[in-house]
């Protein structure tokens, strides 16, 4: 692959947006503010109506969970202080006593069991918290401050799960929609955080809650801003508009860092980026074409040599050092190295186009045929660029393929309803362990049990589930840990679907702060702290 057809022609735009801001860096902002700036959407500040992580981002600042994690991905304590098995399915969770919503009213567990019944149940919700909570069967208020959970089967991850559900109080949410999280009617929590203001695809604005029952942050005021342009972010940074951002330009890197007005911090993220194949296409999906546009009698990525040929055609390595300039790592899995199920034996697939084209062959397309491959222009930083990339490589053992780059509000609801043929897209991973990509994007969709939240391609393995299940209800950690891996390679030996990079999580600040790098790649400004 030549360089110059993998790197993307709009960063040296980067590099002149940083030159003309270089100089302009102003001075820290008033002392009790800080401005941050996203790089992707908040689409809702209802926190059980999507699961991403600028929502989250804005969720976790107003409203609490019962446990929380530390910036390495530790279980912690949150409103619960803390929580034991009574057996296999049983759990209880001690309430922090001496908290009050942002209204002046008391926490009790009465907010916990309602929250726990609402998030799985959110009316036209586009992809929640249900796999994380289907398996509780049983709620119990057993004093104000504490609560019993019973689970169909054994859940060991339950506590590390509930760190991803914000409780909502249950005398604002139990009449509240989502509409009216949006307009901040109901945004009333026991966070660090109150709110203030929302515009969308803009700004939230938040305001310190002075009775939050954690560390006092230091911010009194926080300006959370969405600049999805890559560059305009550095930029920005650069001119003095805001204090910190999430994912600057990779291509800016070097110099930011430096730069001694700016500092960078950076940590091994869980997030994965994959192409996953459409199995199942829903109502109004264009079908996949041979090369002349007639529609193929059946879906090719369905045949085995297909999906392994597409995954030899793409040179992960390249992507990785050419596309996004280190600030991604080459993967053939979904986990950084030591973690928690990460499986040692899995190697970075090997580019072999000929191969490629002979399992193409094989398989019976020795033409090739023709797809659309498409992605989020908005969400995930050089998604476009990284499309256009496998495009080419596709291209080049036959299979002819179109980029499809659309904004995330409108990718989100077709890859719902399987109105692709395949995309590029990617899932973060907080937990740091395998399990939660297992059961949200490769397990059957079983609305009953939660099971296949993100399973947009319908990818569908009966003995794989069954060994997903067998796993995630192992309660000895050693155990539980050979059966994730196991799962891994099932699945991955069926090229379920296409792991391409693993993320590094990357902040800049302007000088005199420091940031609290997060492996849940999360951006908050408790984490955000003066250099004394």
């Amino acid at each position: 692959m030549e360089k110059d057809a993998m790197f993307p022609r709009f960063l040296t735009g980067c590099i002149a947006a940083f030159g003309l801001a270089a100089a302009a860096l102003a001075a820290p902002a008033d002392a009790q503010s800080l401005r941050m700036g996203l790089g992707a959407p908040i689409t809702t500040l209802d926190p059980h109506f999507y699961n991403t992580s600028p929502n989250n981002v804005a969720a976790f600042h107003v409203f609490d969970r019962l446990s929380q994690r530390s910036p390495e991905g530790r279980v912690l304590p949150g409103l619960a202080t803390e929580w034991h098995p009574i057996s296999d399915t049983t759990w209880e969770f001690t309430l922090r006593e001496g908290v009050t919503w942002h209204d002046g009213r008391p926490f009790t567990a009465e907010d916990v069991a309602f929250t726990l019944e609402r998030a799985k149940n959110v009316p036209n919700n586009l992809g929640g918290f249900e796999s994380l909570l289907r398996p509780i069967s049983k709620i119990e208020i057993l004093s104000p401050h504490k609560v019993r959970l019973t689970t169909a089967t054994p859940t060991p991850n339950l506590p590390g799960d509930l760190s991803f559900i914000a409780i909502v109080s249950a005398h604002v949410g139990r009449n509240a929609t989502t509409a009216d999280y949006n307009a901040g009617r109901a945004s009333i929590g026991t966070g660090p955080y109150r709110f203030v203001s929302f515009t969308s695809g803009e700004r939230l604005v938040l305001a310190r809650n002075d009775a939050w029952w954690g560390p006092k942050p230091e911010w009194e005021n926080v300006t959370v801003r969405i600049v999805t342009n890559i560059a305009a972010r550095t930029a920005t940074l650069l001119a003095g508009d805001l204090d910190m951002v999430e994912a600057p330009s990779a291509s800016d890197l070097p110099r930011l860092r430096g730069d001694g007005r700016v500092s960078v911090f950076a940590v091994p993220g869980g997030r994965v980026a994959y192409v996953n194949p459409i199995y199942q296409q829903g109502e109004g999906a264009e079908p996949i074409t041979d090369r002349e546009g007639k529609p193929l009698a059946s879906n090719p990525l369905r045949i085995l040599k297909v999906r392994q040929a597409l995954s030899m055609a793409i040179n992960r390595e390249a992507i990785a050092e050419r596309v996004l300039m280190g600030t991604g790592v080459a993967t053939g899995q979904w986990l950084p190295p030591g973690s928690y199920s990460y499986a040692n034996d899995i190697p970075v697939p090997k580019y072999d186009p000929a191969a490629a084209k002979a399992l193409l062959a094989e398989a019976g397309f020795p033409n090739g045929f023709r797809i659309t491959l498409s992605t989020a222009n908005d969400r995930t930083a050089y998604a476009v660029e990284i499309v256009q990339a496998i495009a080419q490589m596709w291209s080049r053992i036959g299979v002819e393929t179109q980029v499809e780059g659309i904004p995330f509000a409108v990718y989100s609801p077709r890859g719902a309803r399987r109105q692709f043929q395949a995309y590029f897209g990617s899932l973060g991973n907080p937990s740091m362990e395998a399990g939660l990509l297992l059961r949200n994007l490769l397990m059957t969709v079983n609305p009953e049990t939660g099971a296949g939240t993100y399973n947009w391609s319908r990818y569908s393995n009966a003995a794989l589930d069954e060994q997903i299940a067998k796993a995630l209800s192992t309660v000895d950690d050693a155990a539980r840990e050979r059966l994730l891996i196991q799962a891994e390679h099932m699945a991955l030996s069926d090229v379920a679907f296409l792991p391409i990079y693993q993320f590094q999580n990357i902040w800049a600040v302007r000088k005199g702060l420091r940031y609290e790098a997060r492996a849940d790649e999360l951006s908050f400004a408790m984490g955000v702290h003066s250099v004394r």
